[in-house]
């Protein structure tokens, strides 16, 4: 598939509750690295993978996420871009948040699920490369603070739980290809894509893994988000 013509949701809603101690008057994809929301970066990452096509998924803060995504349509990376922003009314988690987006778009089969606060410097062609559905998959020396993946060929078998002796594996990076026949049956209540439809597609044995050799953090926590700031120092 081309990258241009692909669209990447990009899962902005959440509250960032562990992060609220250091970052507490913008949600979490907004989070100030060096003078510039985090998400700027992120834009510039997969603008710079081929990605024209985004979709926002917004919940909290959603008058704060709006202003930022207009901005970046008028003067910044988003200009001459395909973009989408899609409010939820209610938190419905990140797989209802998916399910609602596809009613509003039409037309939209084979797409790209990215968190917005979660950095992973490839990634794209991998998983474009891959058939759907699968998860963009890193290699971490200690795990325990995302639990793992278990793989056979090509293919996930088990996800691990988290432990504090977990030692080295692959993890979850947070950046899916799926498609929409995988919602069409999935209940309009709020379910997580990790939680509810990941378990039911390894049941089925249909859950395959990209392998990227990238650079990955995950802000969520205020040690991470140091790290990041250290990441992208200019």
């Amino acid at each position: 598939m081309n990258p241009a013509e692909t669209p990447l949701f990009l899962l902005a809603g959440g509250f960032g509750t562990r992060l609220s101690s250091v970052v507490k008057d913008v949600p979490k994809p907004l989070a100030p690295i060096h003078g510039r929301p985090f998400l700027a970066y992120l834009l510039e990452n997969y603008h710079r993978q081929g990605i024209r096509r985004f979709v926002f998924l917004v919940h909290h803060k959603a008058d704060l996420m709006k202003a930022f995504v207009e901005a970046e349509i008028q003067q910044g990376i988003l200009k001459g871009c395909d973009v989408k922003l899609i409010e939820e009314q209610q938190p419905m988690g990140t797989g209802g948040a998916v399910k609602a987006a596809l009613k509003e778009l039409p037309g939209v089969e084979h797409f790209l699920v990215a968190n917005a606060d979660t950095w992973l410097s490839a990634g794209i062609a991998e998983l474009l490369n891959t058939d759907s559905p699968a998860i963009a998959a890193v290699w971490q020396e200690n795990t325990a603070r995302y639990g793992s993946l278990k793989t056979e060929g090509s293919h996930i078998t088990q996800f691990i739980e988290k432990s504090p002796n977990a030692g080295a594996g692959w993890i979850n990076a947070g950046l899916y290809r799926l498609h929409a026949g995988l919602f069409i049956d999935m209940p309009d209540v709020p379910f997580s894509i990790e939680n509810t439809l990941f378990p039911a597609l390894l049941q089925q044995k249909t859950l395959k893994f990209a392998a990227i050799d990238g650079d990955f953090i995950d802000i969520g926590i205020p040690e991470d988000y140091e790290k990041c700031k250290e990441y992208l120092k200019p």
